[in-house]
């Protein structure tokens, strides 16, 4: 259980660390709020997104996935497939320019979160990274092991999040420190893909 405990954190890590749309707008709300308070709502917002979204593919779809295994191979094979090109695209990502959500300082609160929830479970990305990765590693495991798995991956959700806040709390805006995350994320991604890999074989 303690190996597929830190699996869950690790893979959860490397999924979570390409700076996309929700991480930049959770991001910006931490680094544009006079408060962390004020900026609370949407880190919970993005968390509570990720908890349905990796609940619903480790003891839902992959359940179902299990009674087919020849969708459980292809399953496997696409998240191999992703993992490597997602671990590509975060490798050759140098700009941190593309996401700008200034503009949105003066929503309302229930706007932000409408669109925390937009972002999150409507994102391809965040989908496939569940469904078709999480979802999928999930289906080597037990069911007690299933379970240390799924709160690892939880654990990196909700802290990731409050730690987007505070990272923009104290940063402000964009530095290049932070272009370290999506290399590091595709070496994570990488090293996940060649985890599936063995499973598969």
């Amino acid at each position: 259980m303690t190996n597929s405990f830190f699996h869950g954190i690790f893979l959860a890590f490397g999924l979570i660390l390409p700076l996309g749309p929700q991480n930049m707008f959770v991001f910006f709300q931490g680094a544009n709020q006079y408060n962390l308070l004020n900026a609370l709502p949407i880190a919970v917002a993005a968390s509570l997104s990720d908890t349905t979204l990796i609940l619903l593919a480790i003891f839902g779809v992959s359940t179902v996935v299990l009674t087919v295994p020849s969708i459980k191979i292809g399953l496997i094979i696409a998240g191999i497939l992703f993992l490597s090109y997602m671990g590509w695209i975060s490798w050759r990502t140098n700009t941190l320019t593309n996401y700008k959500f200034n503009n949105v300082q003066n929503w309302s609160l229930k706007k932000k979160i409408v669109f925390t929830l937009s972002v999150s479970l409507l994102n391809p990305h965040a989908i496939l990274d569940t469904i078709g990765v999480i979802g999928t590693t999930s289906l080597s495991y037990t069911e007690e092991a299933k379970i240390a798995f799924t709160i690892g991956c939880l654990l990196v959700s909700w802290n990731w999040f409050l730690f987007l806040i505070v990272a923009g709390r104290l940063v402000g805006k964009f530095t290049h420190f932070m272009q370290f995350f999506n290399k590091f994320s595709a070496v994570i991604m990488w090293i996940s893909a060649v985890y599936l890999i063995k499973n598969l074989i």
